[in-house]
């Protein structure tokens, strides 16, 4: 029998010195912008009840979610989302409490991805909803947001693609196809699989609404897709295709359209609870999106309040990972001052240590008993300074 004692599980990994600061330096960037705009942070359970995603209209695939069972033998799941447990936290304890609400998280996630898929099963997940706003000051306030977390990761590109799951719902419904063929038929359109598409929709021959499927997914770009999909939509999808370009000319006067690409092919994600607007952000050196977002007006209802919703989510990881590929991994922090004492001198050595700290410095005390040693390791951490204490006082030692 295979001792498994020296390994993480598949999809998971130990997280280390230059790691963690990346990390920790990415959560405490989003905390400031969420706290400065007037959010406040909830923190849901790791473990969910299964019922909480099984639902139409918040349904998570089984094959996604760590399964377990409590003590009473109940079906319980890792949690895989926050937007679902915030659900049902504004539908049971929230449930009074004035519209909008503004609430962000930073919390764990757990999602079982196919192996060599290159995604984490487990990883920091960041975000914001927004709970009860108006359709339109709500979607801009979140896009504004989310590009105010785009450039905070100073990365030398970020970029923003966004659609409207409306157009994707309302073709789709007028289809009607079976639920297992719209799961696919919404995979083939995201994942612009035009030949999966082609055998699918054939079966409708020369319908309006399977060649609006069609050519939507070919309708990417900045504001030519609008015109463009102005002569291919039924007019029912023009009110969104308009709300939609709405959207885009405020982020142009935001100054920030010229990272936008419109997709009208982008239909938000497989667990399908998205209604309206849907948005991805990438950045530099990370190939897949670092930030997910969108409107979900129906989801809240399903835990007792119907009111509208959205938000977005950051996967801290993935802008950790790009982080420090940019950086070449050195994020650790250098001591302003590495300290070492003799045996006899220990006290004073640790009274010096907290003086320099109260002086607004880092001080690193050493362990080590032998003066070269703490040399070497003072050269090999990058400190340029070094305090010896002993019975003698306190010399400094600059070190080349």
């Amino acid at each position: 029998m295979k001792n498994y004692d020296l390994l993480t599980p598949e999809g998971t990994r130990d997280l280390i010195f230059d790691e963690c600061a990346a990390l920790r330096s990415i959560s405490e960037k989003l905390r400031v912008i969420y706290t400065s705009h007037g959010y406040t942070e909830v923190i849901t359970p790791g473990l969910e009840f299964f019922d909480v995603f099984n639902n139409k209209s918040r349904h998570y695939p089984q094959e996604v979610l760590y399964k377990l069972t409590d003590g009473k033998g109940r079906l319980m799941v890792m949690r895989p989302d926050t937007t679902m447990p915030i659900a049902r936290l504004v539908g049971t304890r929230l449930r009074t409490s004035p519209l909008p609400l503004k609430l962000f998280y930073d919390q764990t996630i757990y999602r079982a991805n196919p192996k060599e898929s290159g995604r984490d099963d487990e990883f920091y997940q960041s975000g914001i909803e927004i709970i009860g706003g108006e359709v339109m000051r709500s979607d801009m306030e979140a896009l504004s947001i989310a590009a105010e977390v785009m450039q905070s990761f100073e990365a030398e590109d970020y970029r923003f693609e966004i659609g409207d799951s409306g157009i994707f719902t309302m073709l789709s419904d007028k289809l009607d196809l079976p639920e297992h063929e719209l799961d696919d038929l919404r995979e083939y359109v995201m994942g612009k699989n035009y030949p999966a598409l082609d055998d699918m929709l054939s079966r409708f021959g020369d319908n309006a609404y399977a060649r609006a499927v069609r050519g939507m997914t070919r309708l990417f770009g900045g504001s030519e897709v609008f015109a463009e999909a102005e002569k291919l939509l039924p007019d029912e999808a023009k009110p969104v295709l308009h709300r939609l370009e709405k959207v885009y000319d405020s982020l142009c006067a935001l100054g920030i359209g010229g990272k936008v690409t419109v997709d009208l092919g982008f239909a938000g994600k497989s667990s399908n609870y998205y209604t309206g607007i849907v948005f991805n952000g990438y950045i530099e050196g990370y190939g897949m999106p670092v930030l997910t977002g969108g409107r979900y007006d129906k989801l809240i209802a399903d835990f007792g309040v119907d009111t509208p919703a959205t938000g977005f989510a950051v996967n801290e990881n993935a802008v950790a990972d790009a982080l420090l590929r940019r950086s070449g991994g050195m994020l650790l922090p250098t001591p302003d001052v590495m300290i070492w004492s003799d045996n006899d001198s220990i006290v004073a050595a640790i009274e010096h240590c907290r003086k320099l700290i109260a002086d607004g410095l880092t001080a690193d005390y050493t362990d080590l008993a032998d003066i070269n040693a703490a040399r070497e390791l003072a050269k090999k951490r990058g400190c340029k300074r070094l305090d010896v204490v002993t019975a003698d006082g306190v010399k400094t030692e600059t070190i080349g």
